[in-house]
């Protein structure tokens, strides 16, 4: 019984995905599409709705919606458990990594969409 309630506990920031959007909160500075995301600032929170089209390297896949499209580095931890493909529509949350000579979206959370 103990070993159940401790591993329910375990468990539970895995599917609490809720954000704080009040006074204070980066929700307002927050890019919602490629093209926006293709000149934001580093560190810029994002949250973008489209597909994943391909994978092209380890945890580095194309990522499009109707503006444009940009390389997404997702980590295994942060992808769904159900499979998904090219033609599921999903949710992105995550924030812009841009260098001199780069610019992808570090994802933090992949949500598959109905």
């Amino acid at each position: 019984m103990l070993r159940r309630a401790i591993l329910t506990l375990a468990l539970l920031p895995l599917f609490a995905q809720a954000q704080f959007t009040g006074p204070g909160s980066n929700v307002a500075n927050t890019v919602n599409t490629v093209v926006a995301a293709q000149s934001a600032a580093d560190d810029t929170p994002v949250l973008l709705e489209g597909h994943i089209v391909r994978k092209i390297k380890n945890e580095h896949y194309e990522f499009k919606d109707a503006t444009g499209s940009i390389e997404v580095e997702i980590d295994q931890k942060y992808l769904p458990a159900q499979q998904f493909d090219h033609t599921n529509k999903v949710r992105l949350r995550g924030e812009v990594d841009a260098s001199l000579l780069s610019r992808n979206i570090d994802v933090k959370s992949v949500e598959i969409l109905p």
